[in-house]
């Protein structure tokens, strides 16, 4: 009598189309927005200046998603991202009050106080055990308490030779974008060619282990915690730039901590930790971004785009939920 055959293994999605996902996703965002473009006659928007346009409407969360990631692949995550771009624009406006021989002195400053802030909430959550989300959420409303208590309304200004950051051009090339690439690939060699990379897979991964094996885990995530806010006041100091001034609100209506989780998330990082990276975010910024756009060109309304992209941060957590009981099971 021959045993009865064991049943087939269930079949899972390979390791490449894994890391494939957020391309084909970015795949179908770009076919939604030729799709919409297309279809309501609006070629126009298929220049290579609109495309330029779309992505330094990105420039800000970009940064910050890709700070996010660092925090993200510690198994940790950061709510205070965005009252700390309000806090680092009103910052360095009010500094420098449109005078040039002030912008070294603000921006060393505003880069200061982001390091402080990610140092305060690595050292909670590693020193005081609290829960990253509890953490970072006090400290989101510490840092939008102080700007509220101070300013009501557009603070200083910045002068002309700041604004170079965020319209100033190298040829055809603006100054922003080369800066993101420039931000792109010092993460992208941090978390693939570096000691500090290595450990945060680990500590993602398994911080127990990590620890066994000699790492010093509350160092590593104290590190990305403070890379994470300097993206966060980064952000800030670009919107200073792009806006000409600062406002308490800026950070907060950007809604800059929820979009980059999500675009962190949709790019392929898990929630859970050690696995990800920043191209896979840059990936998640530009759905985000061309989806918006295809939303604006097909002139759906306001808050009917934010339900929407709401739907798209749901999905995003639902897909990251499936996709960890598979690495777990």
């Amino acid at each position: 009598m021959t045993a009865a055959a064991a049943p087939a293994p269930r079949r899972r999605l390979g390791p490449a189309l894994e890391r494939a996902a957020p391309a084909l996703i970015l795949l179908l965002a770009v076919a939604l927005y030729l799709g919409v473009v297309v279809g309501t006659g609006q070629t126009q928007f298929l220049t290579i200046d609109n495309l330029i346009a779309i992505l330094n409407r990105s420039v800000a969360l970009w940064i910050t998603a890709i700070g996010q990631t660092l925090a993200i692949l510690v198994a940790s995550i950061d709510l205070s991202v965005a009252n700390l771009i309000s806090v680092a624009a009103v910052l360095a406006s009010f500094i420098m009050r449109g005078e040039a021989s002030m912008i070294v002195p603000a921006v060393v400053t505003v880069l200061g106080v982001g390091a402080l802030v990610g140092l305060v909430n690595g050292l909670v959550i590693t020193k005081l055990r609290v829960n990253p989300l509890i953490a970072t959420l006090g400290m989101a409303l510490l840092l939008q308490g102080a700007l509220s208590a101070n300013f009501n309304n557009f603070a200083g200004s910045v002068p002309d030779a700041y604004k170079v950051f965020a319209y100033g051009t190298v040829g055809p090339v603006p100054v922003s974008l080369l800066f993101l690439a420039v931000l792109t690939a010092f993460a992208w060699f941090l978390l693939r060619r570096t000691k500090l990379g290595s450990d945060m897979y680990a500590v993602g991964g398994n911080v127990d282990a990590a620890r066994f094996a000699g790492i010093k885990t509350d160092n590593v995530v104290i590190a990305a915690h403070v890379l994470c806010s300097l993206c966060a006041a980064t952000a800030g100091l670009y919107l200073a730039s792009r806006l000409g001034s600062g406002a308490p609100w800026i950070g907060r209506d950007g809604v800059y901590d929820l979009e980059s989780i999500a675009v962190v998330v949709i790019g392929g990082t898990l929630l859970a930790g050690g696995r990800g990276g920043v191209l896979g975010t840059v990936a998640g910024v530009l759905i985000f971004s061309l989806i918006d756009s295809a939303f604006n060109v097909a002139g759906v309304d306001a808050f009917a785009k934010q339900v929407l992209r709401g739907v798209i941060i749901v999905a995003a957590v639902a897909l990251y939920a499936a996709r960890s009981k598979r690495f777990v099971a």
